[in-house]
């Protein structure tokens, strides 16, 4: 007697949909950033409100961990009074001390609902967010003894200028805390990840961001520059605001 199974899956069929999925939303976000071209990339929020929960649920996976062992790291002192660019829903605020002042901005009101909705729920006193641009941060000069950002500056339309600002509201001696993807300093890594750039940019960031390129002319001193592993595509950028008169 012959048994007849299930039938079995076509596995071409199956990834020709998987292809065409990738495809539909590929030009989804084509089309949602053409409809805004003409704002800037950090000015435009738009494209993660759709995002946000898938942001929510995957990115810390990715990240949470490297982010939180250096902020440890900083050694924050009591009192601290730290602001975090690009801190979306909140996925680093768990490691930073009760006795330090946290300031978060965002642009997106979405991802700063979400990191709200977890301030609450942890009552997290020490901490508050708010939306801002990165680019143009509404601060006075020296207002902050500590700045961090995660993930931020291949995302917005002007890296140049976001660092800039997080020189100018850092006071002098203070810390700078940076992770992100730079361009590998390996030619044939770099070159192989810049394959992957004008695909990246549609969905809202480059891979082709080099580290000196962001920290050039600023009042800063690099301290510290590493990966977390070999493997790893992120660095951490440990810097430190020079003095006035050394600048």
């Amino acid at each position: 007697m012959r048994v007849i199974g299930p039938p079995k899956k076509n596995r071409h069929s199956d990834r020709g949909k998987r292809n065409a999925g990738i495809r539909r939303f590929a030009e989804r976000v084509r089309v949602r950033k053409h409809a805004t071209a003409d704002l800037p990339q950090s000015e435009n929020s738009a494209l993660y409100r759709q995002f946000t929960p898938a942001y929510e649920l995957l990115f810390p996976l990715l990240v949470r961990k490297r982010i939180w062992s250096a902020i440890r790291q900083l050694n924050l002192r009591p009192g601290t009074r730290t602001l975090e660019v690009g801190v979306g829903t909140g996925t680093s605020l768990q490691a930073y001390p009760h006795d330090v002042h946290v300031t978060g901005i965002d642009l997106s009101e979405e991802m700063l609902a979400v990191a709200k909705r977890k301030i609450a729920e942890e009552g997290w006193n020490h901490i508050q967010v708010q939306q801002g641009n990165a680019e143009k941060l509404e601060f006075e000069d020296s207002s902050f003894d500590c700045v961090t950002s995660f993930h931020t500056v291949s995302v917005v339309s002007n890296p140049e200028a976001m660092m800039r600002e997080i020189a100018r509201v850092v006071r002098p001696g203070g810390k700078v805390l940076v992770i992100n993807h730079f361009r590998s300093p390996r030619p044939w890594l770099a070159n192989m990840i810049d394959r992957a750039d004008p695909v990246t940019r549609h969905l809202g960031w480059r891979t082709d961001l080099e580290c000196e390129a962001v920290v050039r002319s600023l009042p800063l001193e690099v301290d510290k520059r590493y990966k977390t592993s070999p493997l790893s595509l992120f660095t951490v950028v440990r810097a430190t605001r020079l003095p006035d008169h050394e600048v």
